[in-house]
């Protein structure tokens, strides 16, 4: 079998689970956006750690569609590290 071919047919397994997982968390998402807004509109701040988790988020769905478009072949969480990606949004 062609290592395209392979590397296709591997993808979709991958898919339904960082789907699934990523659909959840999608779910969760929605609910600290409503969060941090009422955060914002009663303290005048953000919430530092909401605004993290929700970045790392959209790190992750990022990864997913660039690895699904075949744009990468780098496999998304869980099947690739995700405690290296806190790091990088401390702002």
């Amino acid at each position: 079998m062609k290592k395209e071919r392979k590397e296709a047919l591997i993808r979709i397994p991958i898919c339904i689970v960082s789907g699934l997982i990523l659909g959840v968390w999608w779910t969760l998402v929605k609910v600290l956006i409503i969060l941090q807004w009422l955060i914002v509109i009663f303290s005048s701040k953000r919430n530092r750690g909401l605004a993290k988790f929700c970045q790392i988020f959209n790190t992750q769905a990022y990864n997913f569609i660039r690895y699904m478009t075949f744009h990468t072949n780098a496999r998304p969480f869980p099947f690739s590290d995700l405690a290296k990606d806190f790091d990088k949004y401390e702002r």
